[in-house]
């Protein structure tokens, strides 16, 4: 496959993606009241984005035919802009399967630290 069929795969995969995450946001406001609980709506996507990643390796393991065009469409497009949560846990998750448990204990733990901190950061730097 071409580049450009490649990056036109993922941007429309990412342009689904990006607006399924806003609808899913706003009905998960709308269904809890807006309530500052827990960010529901960013939970779900991460949630079902990472159940969605793993359907979607699994599945493509199975059907090379397949692969050449729902990797860049639906992982790296449209789930790429739904989540990266969901990368982040099949990596995870990949680590913990060719037996490196310590390996995707400590990846996990400094994904969320480091990434939390940055976020920190970058708020603190921009006021």
């Amino acid at each position: 496959m071409s580049m450009i069929k490649t990056l036109v795969l993922i941007g429309a995969g990412g342009a689904l993606g990006a607006m399924a995450r806003y609808g899913v946001v706003v009905a998960a406001g709308a269904l809890t009241g807006g309530t500052n609980l827990l960010p529901w709506g960013t939970l779900i996507v991460n949630v079902a984005g990472s159940l969605a990643i793993g359907c979607i390796v699994g599945a493509l393991s199975e059907s090379a035919a397949l692969h050449s065009i729902a990797r860049p469409l639906l992982i790296v497009g449209f789930l790429g802009a739904f989540t990266t949560f969901s990368a982040f846990s099949m990596e995870t998750l990949s680590l913990i399967e060719s037996g490196r448990a310590a390996a995707a204990f400590g990846y996990a733990t400094l994904s969320v630290v480091l990434c939390v901190a940055a976020a920190w950061f970058g708020l603190w730097m921009a006021r």
